[in-house]
């Protein structure tokens, strides 16, 4: 009798869900923390910097990216505005030079997205060359966009009008909302940083080539190599 008791409850829970229009699956709350492209992370506790991007490699692993000077392997990944939620990832390799860190997450407790606040991050994109207009996705300074200057000094590196400052080291930077980059830091300290980011009167943002990052990391079969990010 009650084996036939909890049956009735079940199809009733469907059919309640059916004419709310919610698939039966989403009746449990999916408590992971949603993190994308542009979100603001927490690296051991104290240094803040933003998530490039997020998606699987070729191991199935989730992985996301952000700047190596943010950490190194082993440092504890949070998301900004929910550290009570804990650890959710960890960086597992990185390239100084290049300065990229490899994230593996946690799926069991990390949503990812493709579109996170209205950034979206479709694929991946060669260099951009001089004249096209990127954007980025900051923790610190949100979104803003400017023209491709060309190839910087050091290998790998772009040189971009996009606005930069501390806390964006990482953040996703794209063309036609394909990501060619992630924010290094400021092309001088001569210049004046974006304090009014609309304004392009500061200094150029230096930018990782993301395909010089991806070609590295492939070329050394680390975590994250033959990284995809999550499909927009």
């Amino acid at each position: 009798m009650q084996t036939a008791h909890r049956c009735i409850a079940a199809v009733i829970g469907v059919v309640l869900l059916a004419v709310m229009g919610l698939p039966a699956n989403t009746a449990a709350a999916d408590d992971r923390v949603p993190m994308g492209g542009g979100a603001g992370i927490v690296i051991n506790g104290d240094t803040m910097c933003t998530l490039t991007t997020i998606g699987t490699d070729s191991a199935a692993e989730l992985i996301g990216f952000t700047s190596a000077h943010c950490g190194g392997p082993g440092a504890q990944i949070a998301a900004e505005g929910a550290t009570n939620r804990g650890t959710l990832g960890v960086m597992v390799a990185g390239n100084d030079p290049l300065d990229y860190a490899v994230i593996k997450f946690d799926p069991a407790k990390v949503a990812p997205l493709a579109n996170y606040n209205g950034f979206v991050i479709a694929g991946v994109a060669p260099n951009p060359v001089f004249g096209q207009i990127a954007c980025k996705q900051g923790r610190t300074t949100g979104n803003s966009c400017g023209v491709t200057w060309g190839t910087g000094q050091t290998p790998g590196t772009i040189v971009m009008q996009v606005c930069g400052r501390p806390g964006d080291s990482g953040a996703p930077v794209t063309v036609n909302n394909l990501l060619v980059g992630m924010i290094h830091g400021a092309f001088s300290d001569a210049l004046p940083d974006c304090v009014v980011k609309y304004i392009p009167l500061h200094t150029p943002a230096v930018v990782m080539s993301f395909s010089a990052i991806l070609a590295d990391i492939n070329s050394k079969k680390r975590p994250g190599a033959g990284f995809v990010p999550l499909p927009a």
